[in-house]
This record gives structure tokens, C-alpha cells and sequence, in this order.
């Protein structure tokens, strides 16, 4: 699950919901609800599985 990180929004989202592209800083979403920018790392698991783990420790960017 995934928390849109700005502080005026907080929703929550599933994988399916998002969808995770690089906007030429790394990989992110934007919040459906409110367009900020949440940023993500991508895992790739032995099994040929990929993950996204959210990043917390970038702060979250408005809309542009």
C-alpha cells in the first residue's frame, strides 16, 4: 500500500490503483486524488518478481 506523502491529502493507495514512471528524477506516482509526486524504489526479487517500496525520506512534490 502506498501514502500519498502530501500533508493535505494522505490517501491511500493499492499497486493497480498508481501508476509508477520516471519524470526524469526517479521513479514515482502521482497521486491520483491530488497529482503529487511520491517516490518509489524498485525491487527485483531472484524469482524474476518486481516490488516498489515507497521512499519516505524525499519529500513529496505538488503539481507542476
Amino acid at each position: 500500500m502506498f501514502t500519498c506523502r502530501n500533508q493535505s491529502c494522505g490517501a491511500q493507495w493499492e499497486l493497480p490503483d498508481v501508476l509508477i514512471k520516471n519524470e526524469g528524477q526517479g521513479l514515482l506516482f502521482r497521486c491520483p486524488m491530488c497529482g503529487a509526486r511520491n517516490y518509489v524504489e524498485r525491487h527485483d526479487a531472484a524469482d524474476g518478481a518486481i516490488t516498489y517500496e515507497q521512499v519516505t525520506d524525499i519529500p513529496p512534490h505538488g503539481k507542476h
